[in-house]
């Protein structure tokens, strides 16, 4: 029986829902993340570090809800916190003294953090970022960097993918985006040569939560150079936020970003986004504001939702002791060298793992000359940016749900402050079983 067919046949229901999911939804997914060829499994519940499938299979869960559940899945404090507040209220329409109390842990949290406007996700962290960044400055011209993700929008979609041909994005939208690769030099050179950058925008750990990691020192010169030109500077901590230390992944650097972009844990797993940073930039949302350009309107109706601050203030709470992130630093860490360890004594030649404590990432490609543990570098982005050779990553991720393990987009995961010893030591097994299976079908 070939991969495909075992996992066919072990994951029927999740089958039989797909083929309803393709009825209503495009493409037969609610999220370009969660596609699956030849179909995503259903997932039924969860509970700390796994979760199970409408067939009753469990899983290693390394999703953790697209890296939002530092806690792991139903952690007690967030679960009391929700409890308490759904039927005290779930949305008031109102200012409420909760949003004060999350706020708060986000100012004490983080270092660039003067003012805070929540909104609903980090695409909407992300868009009012750059409306005040062109707002303060006068100026329209934004740099991003290839291959960093900052949500689906327009402004800032281009250039997160070298393989999306940016259909529907507007002309003129593209004209305002200048897309460069990490390099400080070509920073140097554009900031020099043009008048009318008003911000740039990176991930602080490299693309796509570091699978495409920063080159040595590239934050530290990025905040040198934006403060020579006098050009806003937005660290987009959506994934980084609270995780890779409680003050992110700048405030690890000793960066002190003009604007922070923050969702994921930042609500605790429910929805909930917020954008963070100098006093006077964000003071332009307020209604005093009376500059010559005047102040920027930003409504939505679920900005600092009161069940959503609920859990974020929950997690806030506990990530602000620096336990969770740290014991989830020591699993990703040693989950990583397991991993690499397995690939050398599979000789395994273009298989490596890497990350950045309790974020990791798999790089498949055996047409590389890689070596476990090596971090992949100088390939085509798109290379990069999918993880090496689909068709063996397509492999790898079903034998890997074979054997008990989701990984996100079968080759990078989160590991939570609740992922124990025992349960890296599964995933290994795991591995090494599904390299087993994959090496019997190519």
């Amino acid at each position: 029986m070939s991969l495909e067919q075992q996992y066919r046949q072990r994951f029927a229901g999740s089958a039989v829902l797909a083929e309803r999911a393709y009825q209503r939804f495009p493409g037969g997914a609610t999220h370009d993340g969660r596609y699956a060829d030849p179909f995503p499994l259903f997932m039924e519940r969860a509970n700390g570090p796994y979760k199970w499938d409408v067939d009753d299979n469990r899983m290693i869960d390394y999703w953790c809800g697209h890296g939002a559940l530092l806690l792991g899945h139903g952690h007690p404090a967030i679960v009391a916190a929700i409890t308490q507040q759904a039927p005290v209220a779930t949305h008031l329409g109102a200012s409420h003294r909760l949003e004060l109390e999350w706020a708060d842990l986000i100012v004490e949290l983080i270092p660039a953090a003067e003012r805070v406007r929540f909104t609903a996700s980090g695409s909407e962290a992300t868009t009012l970022a750059l409306r005040i960044a062109r707002a303060a400055t006068g100026k329209n011209t934004l740099i991003r960097f290839a291959g960093h993700f900052h949500g689906w929008h327009d402004a800032l979609a281009p250039g997160a993918d070298p393989d999306d041909p940016n259909r529907g994005v507007l002309p003129s939208t593209l004209d305002s985006l200048i897309i460069l690769p990490t390099d400080l030099d070509q920073v140097a050179a554009t900031l020099a040569t043009r008048n009318d950058i008003a911000a740039v925008i990176l991930e602080p750990t490299g693309a796509s939560y570091g699978s495409i990691p920063l080159p040595a020192d590239f934050l530290v010169g990025l905040r040198e150079l934006t403060h020579r030109y006098g050009v806003i500077m937005i660290a987009d901590e959506v994934v980084t936020g609270f995780r890779v230390t409680p003050g992110g992944a700048c405030a690890r650097a000793g960066v002190l970003p003009d604007l922070v972009c923050l969702a994921k844990i930042v609500a605790g797993g429910l929805p909930g986004g917020a954008l963070a940073g100098r006093a006077e930039l964000l003071d332009l949302l307020a209604h005093d504001e009376c500059g010559p350009r005047g102040r920027i309107r930003q409504q939505g109706t679920f900005n600092a939702n009161p069940l959503s601050a609920a859990a974020g203030i929950a997690m806030l709470r506990a990530v602000a002791t620096g336990e969770p992130g740290a014991v989830a630093a020591r699993r990703g860490t040693m989950l990583v060298q397991m991993l690499n360890e397995l690939f050398r004594s599979y000789c395994l030649q273009g298989w490596t793992a890497f990350g950045d404590g309790s974020i990791f990432h798999l790089f498949v490609d055996p047409t590389t000359d890689l070596v476990p543990g090596e971090i992949p570098r100088n390939l085509p982005l798109a290379t990069l940016k999918r993880g090496g050779d689909p068709r063996l990553l397509r492999l790898l991720r079903m034998a890997l749900h074979l054997n008990g393990v989701d990984l996100m987009r079968g080759r990078s995961g989160f590991v939570s402050a609740v992922h124990s010893e025992e349960d890296i030591h599964a995933t290994i097994a795991a591995m090494a079983a599904a390299i087993e299976l994959v090496m019997r079908e190519i």
